[in-house]
């Protein structure tokens, strides 16, 4: 139903009250996992958010954050805070990322679209290269789903293709880029024989070369324009394999996230790739906040981040686009999920007056991605969005703490100004922290997240309000890789635990709770599945309101 047809009137619950103040606060990166010394948010001081399972153990339940629940394809999916945050304010599941790309690869859909005709011009006489995430993760990219790509185009028309690999190691397993590789040269040598000239063209490690986000360090991004724009690196080989054989042997620190960029030449030392005028591009990862600077840096004539040396004429689409609000690419191969209706427009059109904040970071996700990827205000007269500037310069263990004070005072202060019926904040800290490996910090992380929460949670007491906690994927829970049967945490030939840097698919913690609650209301016992998209409905209830019949249902109940 287009958003013309919507009836937008809510109907006033038969029995929850109207007009309490409801802080909605969502801990980024923080699930729920095996109590151990490498579970960060065990280890560290939490005793707000420990309290709330201790005092109000009927009031505490755990929901899915992965998998389709967030609307992603398996149950082995993790979730991440695009989805999550989409979920969350949606009230229902949308198919997302990765599996908005499985369908349109499966029914052809993909190569008869307007994002992919754009770049079949470039066929008959130029070349097709294909940047992006060498993994299986599902986080960022998914090998099969190159192995689609390279297939269809081929089939389309392409008789030259190049890959310029990026290197995992944080999504999944350090290492895995040899087997990747492999296969990759394996999938290349099949497209050779049918007549196309495949090739790997430059690799590079995934956190040293292209995949930087936030701005936060623009010579990730150029280290990849110079390998594979300008075919220029410090490493030079004719093989890739070989090259990343040899760049291991030479350095015992080598891991996959670093692995420095090199490209592959010639017999003649001719690189074999560059990406020149009359070339298309497309990036293949289907997760957006790696891929938009480079973005870019392809496609911004004005464009000041670094010296390009030289901008080719190029054809370029995004899998997916990867910034709704910058219309960033503008042409890509995937249509975005259409989310409408989502819960913040509903509530502000029932004239709940709306406070948002976060630090740069997670700014947009209590936003932008809470209402539907639709940038702006509903109703700037009820609404107000609070930004506050993340450290830049810096990686986030450096300062693990990040703005979680800060966010939990704008919040604390929006709260009892009484001048707003919902403040929904984001904690960015266990996610953050947590995806840099650095287990010290990210306990210190989320010991400042739970400080920020009981300033919120005394502000709601103060103005006699109801408080809603939960989080929109795993991270901080766990911070070891472990043996899938026996959930011991895995070692290296060193002895040393290998440490997981990625989100995980644990479920998440789902809180209600302050003197505004009812007596009578109680969390469900009859949803088992519920996940992030059973939250949108659960608030409506709260503020006294009764959700759309198509959302996906309340966890709350009334009973006497």
């Amino acid at each position: 139903m287009g958003s013309n047809a919507t009836n937008w009137k809510l109907e006033a619950h038969p029995n929850m009250p109207k007009g309490k103040i409801l802080a909605m606060i969502v801990l980024d990166g923080w699930g729920e996992q095996i109590k151990d010394e490498y579970n960060a948010i065990h280890v560290a001081p939490t005793p707000c958010m420990d309290s709330f399972r201790e005092t109000a153990p009927d009031r505490w339940r755990l929901v899915k954050a992965h998998g389709p629940a967030v609307g992603l394809p398996t149950e082995d999916d993790m979730g991440n805070s695009e989805v999550g945050h989409n979920a969350l304010g949606a009230g229902r599941i949308f198919a997302q990322g990765a599996k908005l790309v499985d369908s349109a690869i499966a029914t052809g859909k993909l190569f008869k679209g307007e994002g992919f005709n754009h770049i079949k011009e470039a066929f008959p006489t130029g070349t097709l290269h294909l940047i992006g995430l060498l993994s299986d993760g599902g986080v960022h990219s998914r090998y099969d789903q190159l192995q689609g790509l390279m297939k269809g185009a081929v089939e389309n028309g392409c008789k030259r293709l190049r890959v310029h690999a990026l290197t995992d190691g944080r999504d999944v397993l350090d290492g895995t880029s040899f087997k990747f590789l492999e296969m990759l040269e394996n999938d290349l040598k099949e497209l050779r024989e049918k007549g196309c000239d495949a090739q790997v063209a430059s690799v590079g490690g995934r956190m040293y070369v292209t995949m930087d986000r936030y701005d936060n360090d623009w010579n990730v991004v150029k280290r990849g324009w110079d390998a594979q724009v300008l075919g220029e690196a410090p490493h030079k080989f004719t093989n890739a394999l070989e090259g990343l054989k040899k760049l291991k042997e030479a350095d015992p620190k080598f891991n996959d996230q670093y692995c420095p960029a090199f490209v592959i030449v010639d017999e003649a030392g001719k690189p074999v790739g560059p990406i020149v005028d009359g070339d298309a591009v497309v990036t293949i990862n289907f997760r957006a906040d790696r891929m938009i600077m480079l973005a870019k840096a392809l496609e911004w004539e004005k464009f000041d981040k670094f010296d390009r040396v030289r901008v080719p004429k190029i054809r370029y689409a995004g899998m997916l686009q990867y910034d709704g609000e910058l219309k960033l690419p503008t042409k890509y191969l995937v249509d975005p999920p259409e989310i409408d209706r989502t819960s913040g427009e509903f509530l502000v059109k029932n004239g709940v007056r709306t406070f948002a904040c976060s630090e740069t970071v997670k700014f947009g996700h209590v936003t932008f991605f809470w209402n539907g990827n639709r940038s702006g205000y509903f109703d700037n007269k009820l609404e107000e969005y609070v930004e506050i500037p993340s450290d830049s310069g810096i990686t986030f263990n450096e300062q693990p703490k990040m703005k979680a004070l800060e966010i939990g005072e704008k919040a604390r202060d929006a709260i009892l100004s009484k001048k707003f019926d919902q403040i929904r904040v984001n904690l960015p800290n266990g996610d953050m922290v947590g995806h840099t490996g650095d287990l010290k910090a990210t306990i210190v992380a989320c010991e400042a997240a739970d400080k920020a929460v009981k300033l919120m949670v005394d502000a709601i007491e103060q103005v006699g309000g109801i408080f809603v906690i939960t989080a929109d994927h795993g991270n901080a829970e766990d911070m070891a890789k472990r043996n899938p049967k026996t959930g011991e945490p895995i070692k290296d030939k060193d002895g040393n635990i290998q440490i997981l840097t990625s989100h995980t698919c644990a479920p998440v913690p789902f809180i209600i709770g302050g003197p505004g609650l009812a007596k009578e209301i109680k969390l469900r016992k009859d949803l088992p599945t519920a996940g992030l998209a059973n939250v949108a409905a659960t608030v409506m209830n709260l503020h006294g309101l009764v959700a759309p019949s198509d959302y996906e249902p309340s966890m709350v109940e009334w009973v006497q």
